[in-house]
């Protein structure tokens, strides 16, 4: 494959990725502001499939076009620190953002019927808002990080 192509995929990668963590988290928090159990369960919803429609695929085109690209590198600093923020970004999701989706998910199920939200989904919310800002900053560092390649 040649590098021209790698680099689209790798853009068109990071379009995905960072449009749907930014756009999930501006429609997720309009839609919790509502406080109407329908409209919090259907983007709650709306947060599990366009993770792994968007954010999943966005992700995999990233760390595979990347990897094939940084082959043609030596590490420098800005490579590694992207490298780094890359897979930061990637443990908060898997470690901590998908556990609090699908324990939101859940307790969706049981209001979108119109029951009330339970004061754990909010608190859980508090933490999925905190950790997916922190998610959403470090690959839009790696952004400028990869047009700019600063040397240290």
């Amino acid at each position: 494959m040649s590098y021209e192509l790698l680099k689209a995929l790798h853009v068109l990668g990071a379009v995905v990725f960072l449009g749907n963590i930014i756009v999930t988290a501006l429609w997720k928090g309009l839609a919790d502001r509502t406080r109407n159990p329908v409209i919090v369960a259907f983007g709650q919803r709306l947060v599990m499939v366009t993770d792994i429609a968007f954010t999943a695929t966005g992700a995999a085109l990233l760390a595979i076009t990347g990897t094939a690209m940084a082959g043609d590198y030596d590490h420098t600093d800005w490579l590694d620190l992207g490298i780094m923020l890359f897979v930061g970004s990637g443990v908060i999701w898997l470690a901590i953002l998908i556990s609090v989706e699908i324990l939101q998910a859940r307790m969706a199920r049981i209001f979108r019927s119109g029951g009330e939200i339970p004061p754990r989904y909010w608190r859980l919310n508090i933490l999925w808002m905190v950790f997916g800002t922190i998610a959403v900053i470090l690959p839009l560092i790696n952004v400028y990080l990869m047009v700019a390649k600063p040397a240290y």
